[in-house]
C-alpha cells in the first residue's frame, strides 16, 4: 500500500483506536475520575514549549492542542513555556512536565541525562511525506559574501548549544567538509534563538547566522524558514538577507513524552496527537500547520545521529575545541 493509502488507513482506524483506549481508561474527567484510575493519577497534563518573541503566535498555537487533548482526555492541559531550549530541557527531563516540544539537539540532550525515561513518540510529517528540515547559513543580502570559503575570519551567530539546525547539525557538517569552525570563523556568538541570531546579521552586528530552513530542498529553494517567519511578522523584509550554505536534511523535531507516566496516558495522547489532522483540519490549520501535513511516528532510533553529533561535540568542548 502506497503512502496515501496509508494515511487513508489511518484516518479510518484513528477514531476506533481512540475509542478503545477510552473506554478502557475509564474515559472519566479530571474531578469523577475514580481512584486508581490513570486520569486520577495525572490530575492534568503538562506540556512545556519553548516561547519566541519574535513569533508570538508559536505559543498561541498550543490554544488548539490544549483544547483538543482536554476533549479527549477529560483533564486539563497546562502549557509551560520557557524562554530558552534549556528551560523545556530541564522542565521535561526533571519530570516538571509530561510532553514537551524540542528539536533533536535538545533530545540528545534529555537522552544523555535522563535516558528511556524520555522519549520521542511523534514528529510532523510534510505533505510530500519529508521527515526533515535544514541548517542554513545566512547573510545580508547586500553583503559582498557568496561562500563559505568568503566568510573565513569572519563573525558568525550561532543560536544556542543545544539548536540542532542552529548550532550542533551544521558545525558537524562544516567539519565533515573541512571547515574547522573555531578557526575558520573569527567571532562566535550565542543569539538565543533563531530569530535573534537573524537580527544580528540584519543590524550588523554579525556577518553571517546559522539558522533553520524547510518545506524544499537547497535545490527547489524553501517555504518556510526562520527568516521568512520574521519577515510575515515585520521584523525584516524577505529581501533583506540570503542563503549562501545548507545543511541538512535533519530530522523533524520530536514531541517527546515521560514514560514514567501511565501506559493508558501514554496510548491515548499518541492517538490524540495523530488524528488531529484528520478529525479537526480547522483547528490544524489555526495552528499554523500547512495543508497535507500530518504526524508520523518517531522513536530514538530516528535521533542517533543526532545523539552522536552532539556526544561529540560536548567530548570536543571539553577538550577546548571544536575538531574531531
Amino acid at each position: 500500500m502506497g503512502q496515501a493509502g496509508a494515511r487513508h488507513r489511518m484516518q479510518l482506524q484513528l477514531p476506533a483506536l481512540l475509542a478503545f483506549l477510552l473506554l478502557s481508561a475509564c474515559g472519566e474527567t479530571k474531578s469523577s475520575a475514580p481512584v486508581g484510575s490513570w486520569q486520577a493519577d495525572m490530575g492534568n497534563i503538562r506540556v512545556a514549549v519553548r516561547n519566541d518573541e519574535a513569533d508570538p503566535d508559536n505559543v498561541a498555537r498550543w490554544t488548539g492542542y490544549r483544547e483538543h487533548l482536554k476533549d479527549i482526555t477529560g483533564l486539563d492541559v497546562e502549557t509551560f513555556e520557557a524562554s530558552d531550549y534549556n528551560g523545556v530541557i530541564q522542565a521535561i527531563s526533571s519530570g516538571q512536565v509530561d510532553i514537551a516540544t524540542m528539536g533533536g539537539g535538545s533530545y540528545a540532550n534529555v537522552d544523555a541525562q535522563v535516558g528511556s525515561k524520555v522519549r520521542p513518540f511523534l514528529t510532523i510529517r510534510q505533505a510530500e511525506g519529508g521527515l526533515g528540515y535544514y541548517s542554513a547559513l545566512i547573510v545580508k543580502a547586500d553583503s559582498p559574501y557568496r561562500t563559505l570559503d568568503e566568510l573565513k575570519g569572519k563573525s558568525i551567530a550561532y543560536v544556542d548549544f543545544n539548536s540542532t539546525s542552529g548550532y550542533i547539525f551544521p558545525r558537524d557538517t562544516l567539519l565533515k567538509q573541512g571547515y574547522d569552525p573555531e578557526k575558520h570563523f573569527a567571532k562566535a556568538i550565542m543569539a538565543g534563538g533563531a530569530s535573534q541570531a537573524l537580527l544580528a546579521v540584519v543590524n550588523g552586528r554579525v556577518d553571517a547566522a546559522m539558522t533553520t530552513v524547510s518545506a524544499g530542498t537547497p535545490e527547489t529553494g524553501f517555504a518556510a524558514g526562520s527568516h521568512i517567519t520574521l519577515a510575515r511578522s515585520g521584523m525584516i523584509n524577505a529581501g533583506d538577507v540570503r542563503i549562501i550554505w545548507t545543511a541538512g536534511p535533519i530530522a523533524n523535531s520530536p514531541y517527546v513524552i515521560r514514560t514514567d507516566r501511565p501506559q493508558a496516558f501514554q496510548d491515548v495522547i499518541r492517538g490524540a496527537f495523530a488524528m488531529l489532522p484528520y478529525e479537526k483540519p480547522q483547528v490544524w490549520d489555526d495552528m499554523g500547520q500547512a495543508p497535507g501535513n500530518d504526524f508520523a511516528p518517531v522513536s530514538r532510533d530516528n535521533y542517533t545521529d543526532i545523539i552522536a553529533i552532539r556526544d561529540r561535540e560536548i567530548k570536543a568542548r571539553r577538550k577546548g575545541g571544536g575538531g574531531k
